[in-house]
């Protein structure tokens, strides 16, 4: 099967230095032999950041606007025509310092239902002095969505820390754990990281590594992969219990917001009807094109709001089998399991999934 492109989200507000970390990101997957291409937005109708970028990295603008608001739609359309075009490895989008991450989130996913896409994460790059001088004043439109910038976070970068004293750094890095209790948090000043260790924690592409996403896992193997899925699931408690002082990401992705999930094999309707009913509150919003096994016919499913809608369809051109999943802490792992058997790929799960009467 196709190997899903992995997609990253670099998000954080207005002159916290998002585009230094670009630029590291770049040099990083340059070095490592790969083609990266970028898609950024800026409110303005000159792409200034965009002049930082080196020309051999294909990139796509979107000026004018916001992400979030006025020309959200056409994210989708930039990011499938980009990928079409330049067929690159990897491809990161700066948001502009005003978007809503939601809803960044929801366009990168609405291009996975036609794009072998995966979301790999979200990173959010935060100045340490400006939240200081922020949450001291508790008050504003400003203060608001840098809280939704954090609280969405895969990985929370603490950048500009030389701005603020020790125990201030200190206050802050408790203020990240109480509106993001999953995400790891690094400080930095200059985005000074190294990008290989950020990026594993997003399940990111380093040397060695095969890019790929989900729905790629050869039958013969997973017998041994959900061997290892079951373990890790048991390790879910005492890994939550870590996130305070380590790694949210060494044992299970439980802080996800988006997880997508491509098909190999239709799936019986009734069972996957049951198994949409069934998802966990933490998911909110799920959406994707599926094959039935007991039905010609292809159908587009959204789910929000605890109701799901299926609408039969004939797509033009090659559309894969999909679903996304969008959500706070729920278990990427627990979900790509339920589906792996509903494909009959998988061990029985007693509990999970069960036919309707």
């Amino acid at each position: 099967m196709k190997q899903a492109l992995p997609v990253y989200i670099l998000s954080g507000f207005l002159g916290s230095g998002k585009t230094t970390l670009l630029q590291r990101l770049l040099d990083h997957w340059k070095g490592l032999g790969l083609k990266p291409a970028v898609v950024m937005n800026e409110l303005g109708e000159v792409n200034l950041d965009g002049l930082l970028v080196e020309q051999s990295v294909p990139m796509a603008e979107m000026l004018g606007g916001c992400i979030c608001c006025s020309i959200r739609g056409d994210l989708s359309t930039e990011l499938a025509t980009l990928v079409k075009k330049e067929s690159p490895d990897v491809v990161v989008i700066e948001a502009t310092g005003a978007a809503n991450p939601l809803e960044i989130i929801d366009g990168v996913t609405e291009t996975s239902l036609y794009q072998h896409l995966e979301l790999k994460g979200l990173i959010t790059v935060v100045d340490a002095a400006h939240l200081l001088e922020l949450y001291r004043s508790q008050q504003g439109a400003t203060y608001r969505l840098m809280q939704e910038q954090i609280r969405c976070a895969s990985v929370l970068l603490l950048n500009k820390t030389d701005r603020v004293t020790p125990e201030e750094a200190e206050e802050l890095t408790a203020l990240l754990r109480k509106w993001n209790a999953y995400a790891e948090i690094i400080p930095s000043v200059r985005c000074e990281v190294e990008p290989a260790g950020l990026l594993d924690n997003l399940g990111g592409i380093h040397a060695g590594a095969e890019i790929g996403g989900a729905g790629e896992t050869e039958p013969a193997d997973l017998a041994t992969d959900l061997q290892e899925d079951g373990a890790a699931e048991e390790n879910d408690a005492a890994a939550a219990d870590s996130h305070h002082g380590g790694n949210a990401f060494s044992s299970s992705h439980d802080h996800v917001m988006a997880y997508t999930h491509y098909f190999t094999h239709p799936v019986d309707s009734v069972q996957f009807e049951q198994f949409v009913k069934d998802l966990p509150r933490d998911v909110y919003r799920a959406k994707g094109i599926v094959s039935f096994s007991d039905t010609s016919s292809r159908f587009l499913f959204q789910y929000a709001y605890r109701e799901a809608d299926f609408m039969k369809i004939t797509p033009q051109g090659e559309v894969p089998d999909v679903a996304v999943f969008i959500g706070e802490h729920f278990s990427s792992r627990q979900l790509r399991n339920q589906l792996l058997q509903l494909e009959g790929l998988g061990r029985t799960l007693p509990g999970k999934i069960k036919r309707s009467l």
